[in-house]
């Protein structure tokens, strides 16, 4: 039967290959990692309540925008002004750490078996 590693060195994958190898892996994910950073950055997510207060939040959680409707603004009911405010920002925060959620999950490895919480 013929060797498939002749000609490969003592150990195919030790030594100045391997090291290569990881560095590539190691490189393609610090890329990666740097375009799911700026895809989330880039990202506008919108929450709303009550058809009035609409928050816009960028992929890392950070408010960007708020906008309130004039007929959510009653100087006689302040508190729920206050509540749809919270209730719009809250809905978009949720959904950015989503979208960071599976941003991260498409970093992982695809292992069989390999389950890691929050991820």
């Amino acid at each position: 039967m013929a060797n498939p590693f002749k000609g490969m060195g003592a150990n195919p994958l030790g030594g100045a290959g391997m090291a290569k190898m990881l560095e590539q892996v190691q490189n393609k994910m610090v890329e990666d990692a740097e375009k799911m950073a700026e895809r989330l950055e880039a990202a506008r997510i919108e929450g709303t309540a009550g058809g009035v207060v609409k928050a816009v939040v960028d992929g890392n959680g950070h408010l960007i925008s708020l906008t309130i409707g004039k007929d959510a603004v009653d100087p006689d009911d302040v508190d729920t002004l206050q509540e749809l405010v919270v209730a719009a920002v809250n809905a978009a925060l949720s959904s950015a750490e989503e979208m960071r959620t599976e941003e991260q999950r498409k970093l992982m490895p695809n292992i069989p078996g390999l389950n890691i919480p929050g991820i």
